[in-house]
């Protein structure tokens, strides 16, 4: 990569962290959001749920990747609000290309997403996660959420070129906050009803919680990790790809 292409990679990447620290609703959220969520699932629906385990053991993972996906609406807000407000023109005149500006959104979202799972990380241990994985373990675990979080990161900025506003930016990641309570995330699939198992087995979400839990607890996760890789690989595909087009397509004169 070259040096000027690199500048501004870092300058957006750091722009985005910047007016992230400035919006101080959406910082509380992703502060207060992982201790909220983890409260919640432990202390009042824990006791009512059967999963083998504690149910700290077992929902730690889904919890992240809730996270992350409440996370995906602020990055498609950032893109749409830098479309509407006419950033993304100034910085068109500046021979600023797309690449740079799209991946400052997905730098900081990532950073963003990476505090937010230490956090969960954190709660959980205070709640009594004992996770038992070795270092290679570990590593794993944390190159499937790394790659998840670029994979949702790139998805949330198409969603945020494609809308027409940051409202409906914001709406249209529903769907990405939808798939971690239709998966193995918070409860077994087998206790789901028969209509749902089919759907909640293949989709994304949970190849990647089973990889994650699997990991962390020292458990057998068969091909897991590859189903999970393979997700995030495609998704991150076709979103860096349907991101550029619809790039294109915002900015021509």
């Amino acid at each position: 990569m070259s040096s000027p292409a690199l500048t501004q990679w870092t300058v957006l990447g750091g722009r985005s962290l910047r007016l992230g620290r400035r919006n101080v609703e959406a910082l509380l959220m992703s502060i207060m959001l992982p201790v909220l969520l983890m409260v919640v699932f432990v202390y009042l629906f824990g006791g009512a749920i059967q999963t083998g385990t504690e149910y700290v053991t077992y929902v730690v993972p889904g919890v992240m990747l809730l996270c992350v996906a409440f996370g995906s609406a602020m990055t498609a807000v950032s893109v749409a609000n830098d479309l509407k407000e006419g950033i993304v023109d100034r910085l068109r005149t500046l021979d600023i290309g797309g690449a740079a500006v799209l991946s400052g959104h997905v730098f900081a979202s990532l950073a963003r997403n990476v505090v937010s799972s230490a956090l969960v990380l954190g709660v959980a241990f205070a709640l009594g996660f004992r996770p038992h994985a070795d270092t290679g373990q570990w590593f794993a675990a944390l190159g499937i959420l790394l790659l998840t979080i670029a994979a949702v990161s790139w998805l949330s900025a198409g969603l945020g070129l494609l809308a027409g506003s940051p409202e409906a930016a914001s709406g249209y990641t529903f769907v990405i906050t939808f798939l971690p309570y239709a998966s193995s995330a918070f409860v077994p699939i087998d206790t789901m009803p028969a209509w749902l198992r089919g759907f909640a087995g293949n989709q994304p979400v949970t190849p990647i919680t089973e990889s994650l839990r699997g990991l962390l607890l020292d458990q057998p996760v068969g091909g897991a990790p590859w189903r999970a890789v393979a997700w995030c690989a495609g998704i991150m595909v076709v979103s860096v790809i349907a991101a550029a087009l619809l790039f294109r397509a915002k900015t021509r004169t």
